[in-house]
């Protein structure tokens, strides 16, 4: 006795297709992130350098705070356009797998140093920012680093062992170390990013 009409098996190139559909998506969620952009990098450097030299001329800690404070937006905003620029020119999504743990693994050190500055600001604790925030900055990235290409969590480690001296530099030093950590160490890092993974 039979069961029915069995299902007619699908044709080759469909099941071919299907197949390739599988693999990229599972490529996908386990493939690393290579959308860091390396001349978005320098700039985002250049930009720390250039707040350095302004910060350090600032006549109050509110105004050295507000230069930083900018010199980070346009920093993110370099970096973002250069990301999507590059992600662009190799097909590969800003909202792809590795995209969003590389991106939600930033997102949590960024927000708490966000929370830390208002914080340290109000409670008139202002020379400590630069030791914060380069330490929050390095485990962001070596958090993102960890879905990215090598080089980028090996910026991360510079960036806090940048901001461990700061800890326990002099108060006048913390200006030149984010200088050294969000410039120097940006500019390094985007170089060889550059090229070894492209823009």
């Amino acid at each position: 006795m039979g069961t029915g009409n069995p299902r007619p098996p699908l044709p080759l190139d469909l099941r071919a297709e299907e197949n390739l559909r599988y693999i990229r998506a599972t490529m996908e969620r386990a493939g690393s992130f290579t959308g860091v952009p390396g001349w978005g990098g320098v700039l985002m450097g250049a930009t720390a350098v250039v707040a350095a030299l302004v910060a350090a001329r600032q006549p109050s800690p509110a105004r050295w705070l507000l230069v930083w404070l900018v010199a980070a937006v346009v920093a993110f905003a370099i970096g973002l356009a250069a990301m999507a620029r590059k992600a662009g020119r190799a097909g590969v999504s800003l909202v792809s797998g590795p995209a969003r743990k590389f991106a939600f693994s930033l997102a949590p050190p960024l927000a708490v140093g966000a929370l830390l500055t208002l914080a340290l600001y109000r409670t008139g604790a202002i020379a400590l920012l630069p030791a914060v925030w380069l330490l929050l900055y390095g485990t962001a990235v070596v958090a993102g680093g960890a879905h990215s290409v090598r080089a980028v969590p090996l910026l991360g480690v510079c960036l806090l062992a940048t901001g461990t001296v700061a800890l326990v530099a002099p108060e006048g030093w913390g200006n030149a170390l984010l200088a050294a950590g969000f410039g120097g160490w940006q500019i390094v890092f985007g170089l060889i990013i550059a090229r070894r993974h492209g823009g």
